[in-house]
Parts: structure tokens; C-alpha cells; sequence
């Protein structure tokens, strides 16, 4: 068909008609909402490179959970700002450690809230980096262990969800052994799975008190340009036991989002990262650019790339939009 037998715009005419045919729909259901606990209580700490988002202690983080519960967003996933670092990271699997004492927490007051963690250990690394370090070299295998005794922590703690977001080899397989070992067999595993070594994570490096004290992460972390290579990783992730797996970060890689998708049937997650959320609200603030369209924007953008999930520091501002 074409011109003047086929005319598009009359598919377009009224909000109504676009409504009716629109091909990709974004949902309050589509997104999990990133939150940060530190210790303490009564502090709402604002992060001074990431407007709206706070470093939470716990009394104060359930209180947030609840709003976030009330706007009819499914799931949270937590990152922990602990008491302490050491070498290896003793606080991210001890029994009281903050992200523990804060799943606990929130699985009391909400109890319908979906809480995932995120398993790492560059939080609380006295070096920042996601792995054990010796003579300047992040330790893969050592490393595993590790993750391994994280997770577990977390779903003992009541964790309904892992994620573990580190990129070291193998780490899934780890993780997930571990899981079934303890008995933790119906624990999903969302699978940091295609994580690039971006310059969009600075503002997350703040709020997450978490940047490398030497070198950088780009020898675990992917090189941006590679495409296959990604592939290769979410194929391995799913071999060694991810139930969902994640393309991160979001905008500068919406085409390995869209091949994730094509080429594998899993449940897709994307990761509107911290840089791409402070860049909207810098601009927005300057007047330069409506922040709200162009968020949705942004986040539709991920959907028709592929994304089944959104994790967004959006996540709460959508919400109110979409229930409008």
C-alpha cells in the first residue's frame, strides 16, 4: 500500500486511536526500584549527584518501601553502605550485616514487597573492587565463594530474589549450587549477565560509597564495543542457572538489548543506570528538556528494545504517572 490509498496519520488522529494500536505499553509492574541502606536510624541522606534518591537507614528505608508499595511497584532490589570494609568484604555475608538486618526489616512491614539483592562485594570491599584482590589482581575463583556465602545470607535472611552483579567467570553456577545446597531451590537468580565497563555508573559509585581505591573494573566489567561477546556471557549465564537475565547499562546499548532478546527466551532485564537518571534530571533542572516525557520516553524505549523489567531510580515518579 501507499500514498494516497494507505495513510498512516489516520492512525493517528486522536489519543484514543493511538492508544488502541500502540504496539508497546510500559507498566507500573514492568519496574523494580533501587534503594540504598546504610546504617544508623532516622537518616534520609540525599545523594547529592543523583536528585531524589537517598541513602536510607533502616527504619527510614521501610518507610520509603511502603510508599513504594502504595504506587504498585513489585519489587525493590537493595545495595548496602556498611558499617565497615576489609579485604574481603567480611559485612556482606554476616548475619547482621545492613542489607540483611534491612531485608528482615522490610519483609516484616511489607510483606508483599518483592526484595532483590544485589550480590557483590564492591560495597564493602576496602578497596571497591567486586573481587578478592592480591598483588593488584582481582581473584576470580577465591571470589565465588564468597558471592556464594553473600547469597545465601541474603535468603536467609527472607531475600525473595538474587542478583548478583560482579562479572566474575562462573559466579552464576557458584551461586546457584550454593542456593540448592541450603535448600533455597524456588530462589531466582536475576543475572547481571551483559554489565559493561561504563562511564555511566559515577553517581551509583556515590551513593553506593563504592568507587575502586586503584585501576578500574575493566578487566571484569565488558568492553563497550563488544557485541558478541555479550552474547556469549548471557549464554553462559543461563547455562549455569539464570532464571533472568540483564543487559546493563541502558541507553548506550539498547541494540545488545534488543539481541539478548532475539536470540534467547529468558526474561530480559535492563538497567536505567545512574548516569543515564542524573543526566535527565541535570537537564531538566537547567529547563532545557521536559524531565518527565522525556523519562517515559526513555522507559518506553526500553520496552520496545525488549526489556521485560526496568530497574530505574524512575521507578516512583513512573509510577504516578501511569496511574494518572
Amino acid at each position: 500500500m501507499y500514498f494516497p490509498v494507505y495513510r498512516p496519520r489516520r492512525l493517528r488522529a486522536t489519543e484514543a486511536i493511538r492508544s488502541m494500536i500502540r504496539e508497546n505499553h510500559l507498566r507500573v509492574e514492568d519496574m523494580i526500584y533501587p534503594m540504598f541502606v546504610r546504617p544508623g536510624r532516622g537518616e534520609a541522606r540525599p545523594v547529592a549527584s543523583m536528585p531524589g534518591v537517598f541513602q536510607f537507614s533502616v527504619d527510614k528505608l521501610v518507610e520509603d518501601v511502603r510508599e513504594v508499595a502504595s504506587l504498585g511497584i513489585p519489587a525493590i532490589i537493595l545495595f548496602g553502605i556498611p558499617d565497615h570494609k576489609d579485604e574481603m568484604a567480611t559485612e556482606a555475608y554476616a548475619e547482621d550485616g545492613i542489607v540483611q538486618r534491612a531485608i528482615r526489616a522490610v519483609k516484616d512491614a511489607v510483606p508483599s514487597m518483592t526484595v532483590i539483592t544485589d550480590v557483590c562485594l564492591c560495597e564493602y570491599t576496602s578497596h571497591g573492587h567486586c573481587g578478592i584482590v592480591k598483588d593488584g589482581k582481582i581473584l576470580n575463583d577465591p571470589t565465588l565463594e564468597l558471592l556464594a556465602r553473600e547469597a545465601v545470607s541474603h535468603c536467609k535472611a527472607g531475600a525473595d530474589m538474587v542478583a548478583p552483579s560482579d562479572m566474575m567467570d562462573g559466579r552464576i553456577g557458584a551461586v546457584r549450587e550454593a542456593l540448592d545446597d541450603e535448600g533455597f531451590t524456588d530462589i531466582p537468580i536475576m543475572a547481571y549477565s551483559a554489565k559493561y565497563a561504563s562511564n555511566f555508573y559515577g553517581p551509583f559509585r556515590d551513593a553506593a560509597e563504592s568507587p575502586p581505591q586503584f585501576g578500574d573494573r575493566k578487566s571484569y566489567q565488558m568492553d563497550p564495543p563488544n557485541l558478541e561477546e555479550a552474547l556469549r556471557e548471557v549464554e553462559l549465564d543461563i547455562e549455569e542457572g539464570a532464571d533472568i537475565v540483564m543487559v546493563k547499562p541502558g541507553l548506550p546499548y539498547l541494540d545488545v538489548l534488543h539481541a539478548v532478546k532475539t536470540a534467547f527466551n529468558r526474561p530480559l532485564a535492563v538497567y536505567n543506570v545512574s548516569g543515564e537518571y542524573s543526566m535527565v534530571k541535570a537537564a531538566a533542572e537547567k529547563g532545557w528538556i521536559d524531565g518527565e516525557k522525556v523519562m517515559m520516553e526513555i522507559l518506553t524505549g526500553f520496552k520496545r528494545a525488549g526489556a521485560d523489567l526496568i530497574l530505574t531510580y524512575f521507578a516512583k515518579e513512573a509510577a504516578r504517572i501511569l496511574s494518572e
